[in-house]
């Protein structure tokens, strides 16, 4: 009989709970304190109608996971690490949605300051695990289709920098449509869930809290979205997914598992250089869901493709791992 798994569905089962009680709660107190998403004007004509919908709803994720988690932490461990990593890029998420809700400064913080603070939690983050895992196997890494670790050596530290960032932002572009970021989230965190369950890591409740929640807070967030997560929920499933792929040694799976993230920051970085070198729009609006609504897709069928194409990619990804797990 291999590892059992009945921590981690206790843990999704008790997430979720949480967030069916949570959600009819803490929804209309956010209306009440007019914590409304902010449209942009250049934008899909359709979000107009998203304006004043509550946001900061990664609040009550964040609350979910972090109250289950509680249950499976032990001194030392790397649980402590995952929950740690995901409520600082939460903070970081939480200081900019209220500026951009309370302050009504659109922009929230500056792109340096956000910058910087992924940079700090990253950095703690980082040293906390080499500090846990002093061991020579510590810089190594899987790669996908190899039957043997890579050790990254000196390269390990500044390559886990890269994911990280590279996640957290991949996620946040990701949280444009009503589920689109939720639904695909709980695919890959479902696969990182099955891959603990099959390597025995104490992670894999914690995998299970972070999957509850999301589906709880879906059953919210889904077309047509009573709340959205803002930029609270999407930096902080963006730092779990980079940190629970990292604690597994597995972040070289974030570019299949999580192409989408990938997909999207890397539309908004050829958007951006782009423009400033031509003074024109290579995609029609960026990240690159905006680009298929202006295409006249709905955003339903958006989001359907997007929780498809995830799902095969977390298929390929078990392929990809199969020598491993």
């Amino acid at each position: 009989m291999g590892n059992d798994l009945s921590p981690a569905v206790y843990a999704a089962l008790s997430a979720f709970a949480l967030n069916i009680i949570f959600c009819p709660i803490i929804i209309p107190r956010l209306t009440k304190l007019k914590f409304g998403q902010y449209v942009r004007a250049d934008g899909p004509a359709d979000h107009l109608k998203k304006a004043g919908t509550p946001t900061m709803g990664g609040l009550i994720i964040i609350l979910s996971f972090v109250l289950i988690s509680l249950f499976f932490l032990r001194p030392h461990s790397e649980n402590i690490a995952l929950v740690l990593v995901t409520l600082g890029f939460g903070l970081i998420g939480f200081i900019d949605d209220y500026i951009k809700v309370v302050q009504k400064r659109s922009l929230g913080l500056r792109a340096w300051q956000k910058l910087l603070g992924q940079i700090i939690v990253t950095s703690l983050f980082v040293a906390y695990l080499m500090l846990l895992r002093q061991s020579p196997r510590q810089t190594e890494i899987y790669v996908p289709f190899l039957s043997v670790p890579v050790d990254l050596g000196v390269m390990y530290v500044p390559f886990l920098f890269v994911v990280m960032l590279g996640t957290v932002n991949g996620a946040n572009f990701t949280d444009g449509l009503d589920g689109l970021a939720s639904g695909v989230t709980v695919l890959i965190t479902a696969f990182f869930l099955f891959v603990a369950w099959a390597v025995g890591s104490p992670v894999m409740p914690l995998a299970g809290a972070a999957a509850g929640s999301l589906l709880g807070f879906l059953l919210f967030n889904s077309y047509p979205a009573r709340v959205f997560m803002g930029d609270t929920g999407s930096l902080a499933l963006g730092g779990f997914v980079a940190a629970i792929s990292i604690l597994l040694r597995m972040p070289l799976f974030i570019a299949i598992v999580a192409l989408v993230y990938l997909v999207e920051v890397i539309s908004v970085i050829i958007q951006v250089g782009y423009f400033k070198m031509t003074r024109r729009r290579f995609f029609k609006m960026a990240p690159i869901h905006h680009s298929f609504e202006l295409s006249g897709w709905s955003e339903t069928k958006i989001v359907a493709m997007f929780y498809v194409v995830t799902a095969i990619l977390c298929l390929i990804g078990y392929l990809g791992g199969k020598t491993v797990i």
